[in-house]
């Protein structure tokens, strides 16, 4: 049960790693990195999970994942290049620009 215990207390701190990322950083680009840090977290734990109850749902349930980080990926960095040719700027704060 020791090496679940680890893989789960990895997969928080990969989780916990990634929010101090999206909240520290100011760059769009780097908050996205920190949001795929964030998901590698409960995909760690339900592989684990999975892994360790000997069943396919852990790795179902990864490859949700996955798919879900490959869909965030593609939107945010299609906002990203928006705000870079219309705002002029990479950093959270050029959304705010864009309004007025």
């Amino acid at each position: 049960m020791t090496g679940l215990n680890a893989l789960l207390a990895l997969s928080g701190g990969l989780f916990v790693t990634g929010l101090f990322g999206v909240l520290a950083r100011r760059t769009i680009v780097l908050q996205l990195v920190s949001l795929e840090i964030m998901l590698a977290g409960p995909a760690l734990a339900f592989v684990a999970a999975g892994a360790h109850h000997g069943s396919v749902e852990g790795t179902a349930m990864f490859l949700l994942v996955l798919a879900l980080a490959a869909a965030e990926v593609a939107v945010g960095l299609a906002i990203y290049l928006h705000l870079r040719r219309h705002a002029g700027g990479g950093d959270a704060d050029a959304a705010t620009r864009l309004r007025g």
